[in-house]
């Protein structure tokens, strides 16, 4: 099932703040909202093991915090995103407001899903590069992959292709070490 797009005129952060509260996961890509069913339950297996494994490091080294969505992430006039997780570093907290945040995360991690998965890595992808995040994990559970994106040293491709027997470490969080098998552990 594709995400709906409502097509009509570029709408601004102001029209998605006015949109009812009525319990849909809407985003604002390039001024155009989409909206997404609710994740399958192996999609939220991996956000857990990922909250689990981010969750553990910042216990022992509180340099910031992770948020899942739904939370929006205000990237400019016309860009209004939920990422399924987000890292922000303490230094950079005053990028919190009540709303959500005003500004890039260090991190965002998108878990593909049938819905979304198109959107995720292109359009959404190309935001993040622009707005200033500077990393990006575009994890797989079909192909039991994780896209490793470091958008100073390439805004466009990957820098690493992380198979599921796989670790990896991130300059975002120093010090830990992701194994794939942990993150696509069911």
């Amino acid at each position: 099932m594709q995400p709906v797009t409502i097509e009509t005129e570029r709408l601004t952060a102001d029209d998605y703040r006015a949109l009812p509260a009525d319990g849909g996961r809407y985003q604002l890509i390039e001024g155009e909202l989409h909206m997404a069913p609710a994740p399958n339950s192996y999609h939220q297996e991996i956000v857990w093991n990922l909250s689990q494994i981010l969750g553990s490091y910042l216990r022992q080294h509180p340099v910031g915090r992770v948020y899942l969505a739904p939370y929006d992430v205000f990237l400019s006039e016309q860009d209004v995103v939920q990422p399924d997780m987000l890292f922000l570093a303490n230094s950079r907290h005053n990028l919190r407001q009540e709303d959500g945040l005003h500004g890039a995360p260090d991190l965002v991690i998108e878990v593909l899903s049938v819905a979304t998965s198109q959107l995720d890595k292109k359009r959404k992808r190309s935001i993040y590069a622009r707005a200033g995040v500077k990393e990006m994990w575009l994890v797989d559970p079909v192909l039991q992959q994780i896209h490793l994106y470091d958008f100073a040293r390439d805004p466009v491709k990957a820098v690493r292709l992380v198979e599921d027997d796989e670790t990896f470490a991130t300059p975002v969080l120093p010090g830990l070490t992701v194994s794939a098998a942990e993150v696509f552990k069911r």
